[in-house]
């Protein structure tokens, strides 16, 4: 298979087949620092292009292959967005994929453009990244092509949250000493008020990056969760970094905690230490907490604070 790759298990979106619409070469008009692939010129269109039924192709195989995919999932080296026959391999894919969801990982950067904007509105699920919204920053850990204005990508964000239809996630990856600063951090925050999600994910480098940075451990993620307005959707999503020993909660800082930032059962398992964990099942059972279900995920909140949480 030149395009389609997987199943891929993600915890995050399902089952799922990925398509890589730029399988040759890196094709992106960022140059992240953290991105795995090796640093490239950055680029305002793709150069080298297939066709979506030679995709279509593919993918017909694959999911008589792999009956079980949950989400067929758009990606590429480099920005799929990009790709310049999308909204044509989008309604192609809507007639194959039968009870499949389509979803997208983009960097947000094309949702100025809109054709594109368009198009991503008739995908399934969208996920799309904003690392930073200061241009200095924004410059520094995304690095891209100069075409691109940051006002106008966030306000685009901010329009596409509001007027579409599926499930829209958001994804920050925090670098170390660049993008985890207090008023960045602020900065981002203001905007995600403006913007209508499913989910918002916290990240930070878990692969080999291609230039010379950190990452941020789990427990800074922690902390920096708790800058967010507690309404908004907040997911932990990297664990690889994890480098403190678990800690003792009291009854009251539990449900504390979980009120300010719902949690998953390894976010708990990572964080509290045996006898707070065995503490959390006993509210758990008593009915003091609650479980609930965002996005396929499983987190739990106190019982008396079950509708605070702000959902799209």
């Amino acid at each position: 298979m030149k395009f389609i790759f997987g199943p891929v298990a993600s915890r995050r979106f399902g089952t799922s087949l990925g398509i890589d619409l730029s399988p040759d070469t890196k094709q992106c008009n960022f140059d992240c620092l953290y991105c795995e692939l090796a640093p490239a010129q950055t680029i305002s269109s793709y150069t080298k292009v297939y066709t979506p039924q030679e995709i279509v192709e593919e993918l017909e195989v694959s999911l008589k292959e792999h009956p079980n995919t949950e989400v067929i999932t758009l990606t590429a080296n480099g920005e799929p967005s990009l790709y310049p026959h999308l909204d044509e391999l989008i309604k192609k894919i809507d007639l194959i994929k039968n009870d499949k969801q389509t979803l997208i990982l983009t960097n947000s950067a094309t949702l100025s453009n809109e054709k594109t904007y368009q198009s991503l509105l008739n995908l399934d699920q969208v996920k799309l990244s904003l690392d930073a919204v200061s241009t200095e920053v924004f410059r520094k850990i995304d690095r891209p092509h100069e075409d691109i204005d940051l006002s106008r990508l966030v306000q685009s964000v901010i329009s596409f949250s509001k007027e579409y239809t599926g499930r829209l996630f958001i994804e920050v990856l925090f670098v170390k000493e660049l993008n985890d600063t207090k008023e960045e951090i602020q900065a981002i925050n203001t905007v995600l008020e403006k913007v209508n999600c499913e989910r918002i994910d916290l990240g930070t480098i878990d692969r080999p990056p291609a230039y010379q940075i950190e990452g941020i451990s789990y427990e800074r993620l922690f902390e920096i969760s708790h800058q967010f307005n507690p309404a908004l959707p907040i997911h932990i999503a990297s664990r690889k970094s994890v480098t403190s020993k678990p800690s003792s909660y009291t009854q009251e800082e539990i449900i504390n905690t979980l009120d300010k930032r719902p949690l998953t059962r390894v976010d708990i398992e990572l964080l509290f230490d045996e006898e707070s964990i065995k503490l959390f099942d006993y509210l758990l059972k008593k009915d003091i907490l609650s479980s609930k279900n965002i996005s396929n995920m499983e987190f739990f909140i106190p019982s008396s604070n079950q509708q605070r949480k702000r959902k799209k």
